[in-house]
């Protein structure tokens, strides 16, 4: 007899690429994922996963059992999601996908809530690529995610899965105080040609308006400065390195040196909850983007 909780880390390994993400996902210690997975390769006495470098990959076998284990996991959310609909309120567990902002600027209130109203819920924060997201939630690695797009880059929208908009977050230049555009109460799309850039690595959707926006205006961009994290940036914006186009959302107050512009038309991304159709009628999913609705006018703007 196979056991289900080994079959669940060996999926959540094939999910997210690796031991240690598939840990954070289950709220497990590395360690703990590499014992459940020995556990099952002696069960089955198949080798499962295989040394590559640093990392491990999965054999065929192992692929193979992780199909299996996605349709039994997918019995298994349906029975708990008819118990639980049955109860009338939010129980068991229910991990929440987020990108790196939203972790910080709007679910730290909407986690508290549900521990505060629901105490027999468990819900768990996983940060997640939002391009990842779709896929994510409708393969059942997460039960909901907290994703966006911007007007350039609708979000995709798989079979298997539904979506309902949190709300929209504005974006502003941020300059070094003291920079010619820092004077200016609103800045127009020409009046960020020619100026160097600090933004967001290749692969980003903010990356990616920026670069599609100025070539659309006839201007190549300088990006000078790729860098992931938001506050990364605002600190390279902060030693007068160059300017930066940045979300609302978890940005906080900015430090001294750094001057907010507001750009017109104002670039905006439009957050959305998703999550599988079949859990739907779980009392978890519906309260959490209850909550996570009523929270978007308290965010750190």
């Amino acid at each position: 007899m196979l056991d289900l909780s080994r079959l669940r880390a060996l999926h959540a390994v094939a999910m997210h690429g690796s031991v240690s993400a598939a840990a954070v996902a289950l709220g497990y210690t590395p360690s703990a994922v590499s014992q459940q997975i020995a556990k099952l390769e002696r069960e089955t006495r198949t080798t499962l996963l295989e040394r590559r470098g640093r990392g491990v990959v999965l054999t065929d076998a192992a692929h193979h059992l992780v199909e299996a284990a996605e349709q039994l996991l997918a019995l298994v959310e349906r029975a708990e999601t008819a118990l639980e609909e049955r109860r009338g309120r939010p129980t068991g567990r229910l991990v929440i996908g987020a990108f790196a902002s939203a972790a910080r600027g709007l679910l730290p209130p909407v986690l508290a809530r549900l521990g505060r109203d629901h105490p027999s819920l468990d819900a768990r924060l996983v940060e997640v690529d939002p391009h990842l997201s779709p896929d994510l939630v409708a393969r059942g690695v997460i039960d909901l995610a907290v994703t966006h797009d911007w007007d350039i880059s609708p979000l995709p929208a798989p079979e298997g899965v539904e979506r309902a908009v949190i709300g929209d977050d504005p974006s502003d230049i941020l300059v070094p105080d003291g920079h010619p555009l820092a004077a200016l109460p609103v800045l127009g799309r020409a009046d960020l040609a020619g100026r160097r850039w600090i933004c967001q690595p290749p692969g980003s959707v903010c990356h990616d308006w920026l670069v599609r926006t100025l070539r659309a205006d006839g201007h190549e961009p300088d990006l000078a400065y790729q860098v992931a994290e938001y506050h990364s940036q605002i600190a390279l914006v902060a030693a007068g390195l160059g300017i930066a186009l940045v979300p609302r959302l978890g940005r906080g107050p900015v430090p001294a040196g750094v001057v907010v512009v507001p750009l017109d038309p104002t670039p905006v991304r439009r957050l959305y909850a998703l999550w599988r159709p079949g859990a739907a009628r779980r009392p978890a999913i519906t309260e959490a983007v209850r909550a996570l609705r009523a929270h978007w006018p308290e965010r750190d703007g």
